[in-house]
């Protein structure tokens, strides 16, 4: 899959309200933004300002979702991923996840290392960070807070730089202590 980017504009509020209020997202904070929420992180900054770009994704010649990068111009961006309904298990974020890993490396030459989480129970997400390069780093317990008011782990995945030029990751020992 050919997969490209395009930064969000001004242009694009209507629709990115359009994108996040008509798809559920269960496996993030807030599952269902409303509209008011979606406009109101848009004059907060949430989608473009410093160190933060947005994008939208397309491939086989339809939007497949949107990517926020974050903490752009530092040793560790971060990424969100959104993609529509309708491609997720289809395999689609592998490609999105490979092609954003190589902008991000290509564009920012001062990132060493590009960084994910995720709920523990986004078993699609942690294996499609598995196929993309990236390793699991952190497991943090109870740190990711449900709608319901409980608590679940959140994993953290990252590629290093190094890693994303040879096309292989570099392995390391969780339990290093005994």
């Amino acid at each position: 899959m050919d997969v490209t980017f395009m930064l969000l504009s001004d242009k694009d509020v209507e629709e990115l309200v359009k994108f996040l209020t008509t798809n559920s997202f269960p496996y993030h904070r807030i599952t269902a933004p409303s509209e008011e929420l979606v406009r109101r992180l848009i004059v907060d900054g949430r989608f473009e300002a410093d160190g933060v770009c947005t994008y939208w994704v397309y491939g086989d010649n339809q939007r497949l979702g949107l990517a926020i990068v974050e903490r752009l111009g530092t040793r560790c961006p971060v990424f969100d991923l959104r993609l529509v309904e309708e491609v997720r298990g289809q395999g689609t974020g592998v490609p999105v996840l490979q092609a954003l890993t190589s902008l991000v490396f290509t564009e920012h030459p001062e990132a060493h290392r590009f960084a994910g989480r995720t709920r523990e129970d986004n078993i699609a997400m942690r294996k499609t960070f598995l196929r993309s390069g990236f390793l699991k780093e952190a497991h943090y317990r109870e740190d990711w807070l449900l709608e319901d008011g409980g608590r679940i782990a959140s994993v953290t995945y990252a590629v290093l730089r190094r890693d994303w030029e040879q096309g292989s990751p570099t392995e390391f020992s969780w339990e290093d202590v005994e």
